[in-house]
């Protein structure tokens, strides 16, 4: 079985390899640039899982910023029948997309 992490960025866990791409929230750093994901709440070499308390001590994810992006537009709609009222809301969230280097 291949090494994974555990991370949490911008209020969602995900489940990393390392070499995959991975969208994620917008994280504020230039492009190119190496940032360190995180927090590991739980880490595998393959044989062994150790899951933190809440987070595993000395237990870090890499990543390269490949690109900033908009995420696909969501339409929030609202209507009261009979009422005349209708509202119609857009929204297009600012993601990232991280390239995972290495997991130690």
């Amino acid at each position: 079985m291949q090494a994974y992490a555990i991370v949490e960025t911008g209020g969602k866990q995900y489940r990393v390899t390392a070499g995959e791409q991975l969208k994620v929230e917008r994280i504020y750093s230039d492009v190119g640039a190496k940032v360190e994901v995180g927090p590991v709440l739980a880490i595998s070499d393959g044989a062994s899982l150790t899951i933190g308390t809440p987070e595993v001590a000395g237990a870090k994810v890499l990543a390269e910023v490949v690109k900033h992006f908009r995420g696909p537009k969501l339409v929030a709609y609202k209507k009261k029948r009979r009422k005349g009222y209708a509202r119609k809301i857009g929204h297009r969230q600012e993601m990232t997309l991280l390239k995972i280097d290495s997991i130690a």
